[in-house]
């Protein structure tokens, strides 16, 4: 029998399935079940073509993107890229500007 997982709100251990919804009999909470599947999909990271980008690959900039200091212009290459965790998954030095950290939806792989 498959081991259900606590209410993620009260921390019920009563929890049952209802179809594909999982259901804590204490407060009434419904969420979905993760799927394994998703999971391991998710933790890649892609780039604006949906190609996936490794630490230590070379990426282009693909649209002017402002920041307090400046801009980064469109077309700039940026080598050696860091996957990291978070909103915005790239860290990266550029040349002229300094390190900065880059969200994958605006960069293309090389």
């Amino acid at each position: 029998m498959s081991e259900l997982p606590n209410c993620p709100q009260c921390d019920g251990e009563f929890t049952y399935e209802d179809g594909p919804l999982l259901v804590c009999p204490t407060c009434g909470h419904e969420w979905s079940q993760p799927d394994e599947a998703a999971s391991t999909e998710n933790d890649e990271t892609r780039d604006a073509n949906g190609n996936v980008l490794q630490t230590g690959d070379t990426v282009v900039v693909i649209k002017d993107l402002k920041f307090r200091g400046g801009v980064v212009k469109g077309g700039t290459k940026v080598k050696n890229i860091r996957i990291v965790e978070g909103d915005h998954d790239i860290d990266c030095k550029i040349d002229g500007i300094g390190a900065m950290a880059l969200k994958s939806e605006f960069v293309k792989k090389a």
